[in-house]
């Protein structure tokens, strides 16, 4: 949403009211003249400036928990555009309609504050230090949980900055402030308790002055009586342009001591913590001091498997999601990474009998055999694994040779959005060892879950094709990409299974052709394939489109009731699925550009993830 909303030639960022009214007054003050800015103290949400009879009025759209937008009193609306729409046509609070945009001056560009360039900068050091994560893992981290990401970073990155000293007493910060040049303005935030409570010490005329800045039961900051903000970053931003009722504004931050050792002290926080994000104009300034990284053991923990008397406030938190089934990231699991990342565990492509240790019951099962829940004990650890066991009572080496092929295109594959062979295992029967994903298939997981909400399902539809995305580039196309082949490992992570009809191409295929029809899922198939036995990554696309409409459809199977025939003639004919109910119209028409006839005006996956990313960063910022 904040990407649109930037397009918009009448949104000016992060501008203050005084410069919003400026530009009113340029405009001409007509009535109804209106613009929109960001809120420099709701996170996530919008101001809008109006001129009315020469005077000017701001109201707040503040962005609710259900992802809608919210003028206080008034009706809610989907988006900041829709407010305007409406308000357009209604009063209902306003002053008066909104008449006419008042557009930025031509070449000018919406105001970003230096939080958006430090934004990037801190994910990117958030993730490789909480989850020791490099490479291709890093950027795939960083990709599919961005809004995630944006909203962790918001909540702690002020650890991060000069002007925070953690928790020491009033009679600590006295002296730093004193320490060095006096100047009015001089200010630190301590942190007071472990509820959010914090103190701005602010030096005037030589003397130390301690406002507290308490937080309340939705987690807004403000100094008693004085505006509320939902960061800390927010409120040093207000005041240092602003005293309101501060002796004087902020003008210069103090120093941390204890930052270039990476000891702050101060006790962990609670999950609900409000923390901060976006900043701008005063932050500007802030340039010409350095801010080095903080000591990796006391904030960012260097790795996951840390004491927890060293696990920094990141990892803390994301432990507390994951045990209370909250929003956990993918890479807070055994799974993210290989198996093998640690370069003390020595990769093979054969695992010995003795270490691995079956668990009594089935995960699934089908014409090759079991598939069981076991452990693999390596050099260091021991990891959860699911192992299917070929039973082969009739010895059939085809069996056996198509076992082994799957294996060996999985080892191949290296993804966080795939399932991951470890090994093949020769014992009392030929078994396959790959990664464990405990929820099950996606299909069955949506069938039992009818409540999970359109973000969850486009989180982890978006996943799949990031991993599809990997399989194109690597010139390996699935044929088999179906609901019933994605594997859940929690609720908010997605791998891709099954790759039994996989095939590696080589670098001048563009695509496998088949020697014949074989036991096809033929409603998930392209034209192509039925027409002429032909897989790509385009009829894979198609495959794709089919599974974003059994996500959508919460587990429904594709063409209920019609054979494989009346499906071919239907595609034929030029008809597709309609939308599932509730289905987003951005998702079916994504649905349906899978559903292109010709493979070769078809998108490929480079294209399709990031239509889906852009959504899903939309619903879920």
């Amino acid at each position: 949403m904040a990407d649109k909303v930037c397009t918009l030639p009448f949104f000016y960022g992060n501008i203050t009211r005084e410069e919003a009214e400026d530009y009113l007054r340029q405009g001409g003050l007509a009535n109804g003249l209106y613009l929109l800015r960001q809120s420099r103290n709701n996170l996530g949400g919008f101001a809008l400036s109006v001129a009315s009879t020469r005077q000017y009025y701001h109201y707040a759209i503040e962005r609710q928990p259900n992802d809608t937008y919210i003028i206080a009193g008034g009706k809610s609306h989907r988006n900041p555009v829709d407010v305007i729409d409406y308000h357009s046509q209604e009063l209902d609070g306003l002053v008066c309609l909104l008449e006419k945009p008042c557009n930025r001056p031509k070449n000018m560009q919406p105001k970003v504050g230096p939080f958006e360039d430090l934004k990037e900068k801190l994910i990117r050091e958030y993730v490789m230090h909480t989850w020791n994560l490099q490479g291709a893992a890093l950027e795939q981290a960083i990709i599919s949980q961005k809004p995630q990401l944006e909203k962790l970073i918001a909540t702690t990155a002020h650890e991060k900055m000069p002007w925070f000293h953690g928790s020491i007493t009033r009679e600590d910060s006295e002296p730093r402030l004193q320490n060095g040049p006096r100047r009015n303005g001089k200010f630190l935030i301590r942190q007071r308790d472990t509820n959010g409570s914090h103190a701005l010490c602010l030096l005037h005329e030589g003397h130390v002055m301690h406002y507290r800045i308490d937080s309340d039961r939705s987690g807004k900051l403000s100094i008693p009586e004085g505006k509320k903000f939902d960061t800390l970053w927010q409120l040093v931003e207000h005041y240092s342009y602003k005293p309101d009722g501060l002796l004087c504004v902020l003008t210069e931050p103090c120093p941390c001591p204890d930052r270039e050792s990476g000891d702050i002290r101060r006790p962990p926080l609670p999950r609900d913590h409000p923390g901060l994000a976006a900043a701008s104009g005063f932050f500007t300034r802030l340039k010409n001091y350095s801010v080095p990284i903080p000591g990796r053991k006391k904030i960012w923990g260097g790795s996951r498997h840390n004491t927890t008397d060293n696990l920094n406030p990141y990892e803390t938190r994301a432990q507390n999601n994951q045990a209370a089934d909250k929003e956990a990231m993918p890479m807070d699991t055994e799974v993210y990474e290989s198996p093998y990342a640690d370069p003390d565990e020595l990769r093979s492509s054969t695992v010995a009998r003795n270490q691995l240790f079956l668990e009594d019951g089935e995960l699934g099962s089908g014409n090759f055999g079991t598939v069981m829940k076991g452990i693999y004990k390596m050099r260091k650890t021991e990891k959860p694994v699911a192992v299917k066991v070929l039973k082969n009572n009739d010895d059939n080496p085809v069996v056996r040779e198509e076992m082994l092929r799957e294996a060996s295109v999985m080892q191949q594959l290296d993804n966080p959005y795939i399932v991951r062979m470890i090994g093949t295992c020769e014992a009392e029967n030929l078994m396959l060892v790959m990664e464990l994903a405990d929820l099950g298939p996606l299909n069955k997981f949506l069938q039992r879950n009818k409540h999970i909400s359109i973000k969850n399902i486009t989180e982890l539809v978006h996943q799949v094709s990031m991993g599809m995305k990997y399989l194109e580039e690597h010139n390996f196309v699935h044929r088999d990409l179906a609901a019933r082949n994605v594997l859940l490992v929690t609720q908010h992570y997605a791998k891709i299974s099954d790759f039994g009809l996989s095939k590696a191409l080589t670098e001048d295929q563009d695509y496998y052709k088949a020697k014949g029809h074989g036991k096809w899922p033929v409603k998930w198939y392209a034209p192509e394939c039925m027409n002429y036995f032909k897989f790509s990554s385009r009829s894979d696309v198609w495959s794709f489109g089919v599974l974003m409409w059994e996500a959508f459809s919460l587990g429904h199977k594709p063409y209920k009731g019609m054979k494989g025939n009346d499906v071919m003639q239907m595609i034929e004919s030029g008809k597709r699925m309609d939308a599932p109910p509730n289905c987003p119209p951005e998702m079916y028409d994504l649905m349906m550009k899978c559903w292109t006839y010709k493979a070769g005006e078809r998108p490929g996956f480079s294209v399709v993830e990031p239509r889906l990313r852009e959504y899903y960063y939309d619903i879920a910022q």
